[in-house]
């Protein structure tokens, strides 16, 4: 019998309530990443300002692989769910829900890219000197832009290489999920995985292990993995629910010391940078799973409501989290109060952090939730 019949005018309710926490703790480790800018010799020299950005805060581009493992899961989990309660997957329907989530925001920071942030530096007395290929932006092939030109000239730009992965995601794994049977995942989860590893190999270059698609795409379908088996395999999920107190421990000490000793971990042997990205993602997916289903938890992210409640803005949060950098730093130059190391650490990153907050709030109330809503008329599951 199909465990998720269902009234066909009533939706199923999904919701992991402790997902929002782990997005924000993701973002916060790409806002510190990003953060910390001085052109101050004696700062950039500092013991203690090169600890907190290259010993603490070094390997905080992580988030990202965090989100593409959170993405891989939900939505993997999601449209298992729809499978089973329709019977297939409406890709129509995924697509429209995608676009409406996603393409607001990123052609708003797309336009602020290439539009708004040349004037505004032509009005602060500064030349505009932008390589970024336009056409890859609006096309979600960005990532290939930042892999051959490098960074952008406007930072808000150089954010969006994950979301064009994400979309390039979306296009095609709903087709792959359409396509096989439930009960045959494991087919095309294995392919994509392996088809990574081998490009990696093949590819021993820092830029495409770290921004290429089939570098990438690996960290989504072990997302995706995770939640096919628990879907699919109860006596795993009855696993995971019992972590015992030590495996959890065990768990995110292992995490955090990839996070802080990533490079001397992986990076000085040729096969263990093959491995490095699946590694870490399946580290990251035993997080997942534990904060979503074990009973003996340290502690559940969504305790914190604080912090869940500013995960349900994370989208914006990371897109838009440079703006509230520019803003500060440029007020702080200004005011000539950026002289100081703590100004640098503390000062600078909280302010910049809480303008990011305003905006990311501001963005979803008054232009990503008209679009939301929208959206869920096009959704066969709710969150709450």
């Amino acid at each position: 019998m199909n465990q998720f019949k269902i009234n066909p005018y009533k939706k199923k309710k999904v919701f992991f309530e402790n997902l929002d926490g782990l997005r924000f703790f993701c973002f916060i480790a790409v806002y510190f990443f990003h953060s910390f800018h001085t052109e101050k010799p004696e700062i950039l020299q500092s013991d203690i300002y090169l600890f907190i950005t290259k010993d603490l805060f070094g390997n905080g581009n992580l988030g990202v692989n965090f989100f593409f493992v959170l993405s891989g899961f939900l939505i993997t989990y999601l449209l298992i769910v729809e499978k089973k309660i329709n019977g297939q997957i409406n890709l129509k329907k995924f697509w429209i829900r995608r676009i409406l989530r996603i393409w607001p925001l990123f052609f708003f920071c797309v336009i602020f890219g290439f539009v708004i942030f040349p004037q505004l530096k032509l009005l602060f007395g500064q030349s505009p000197n932008e390589s970024a290929n336009f056409l890859f932006y609006i096309t979600f092939l960005n990532n290939f832009d930042l892999i051959k030109n490098g960074l952008p000239d406007a930072s808000i730009l150089g954010v969006l290489w994950s979301v064009a992965i994400e979309e390039q995601f979306y296009l095609i794994w709903p087709i792959v999920l359409y396509i096989f049977p439930i009960k045959k995942f494991w087919i095309p989860f294995s392919l994509v995985i392996i088809s990574s590893l081998v490009f990696r190999a093949f590819n021993d270059n820092y830029m495409l292990h770290e921004y290429h698609t089939l570098s990438c795409i690996g960290d989504m379908t072990v997302g995706a993995l995770g939640a096919w088996v628990v879907s699919e395999f109860p006596s795993i999920k009855v696993r995971i629910e019992n972590f015992g107190k030590i495996h959890i421990l065990s768990i995110y000490l292992l995490f955090f010391t990839i996070f802080i000793f990533r490079d001397e971990i992986f990076f000085g042997v040729y096969f263990l940078r093959v491995f490095e990205r699946i590694t870490i993602a399946f580290v990251i997916l035993l997080i997942i799973l534990e904060q979503n289903y074990a009973k003996n938890s340290y502690f559940k992210l969504s305790r914190f409501r604080t912090i869940s409640k500013l995960g349900g803005i994370t989208y914006g949060l990371y897109c838009l989290h440079f703006i509230g950098i520019l803003i500060t730093i440029t007020l702080t130059k200004k005011l000539s109060f950026n002289n100081h190391l703590w100004q640098v650490i503390i000062f600078e990153s909280l302010i910049a952090l809480a303008i990011t907050i305003i905006i990311s709030k501001v963005s979803y109330t008054f232009f990503e939730k008209p679009f939301l809503r929208i959206k869920n008329k096009f959704s066969y599951i709710s969150r709450d």
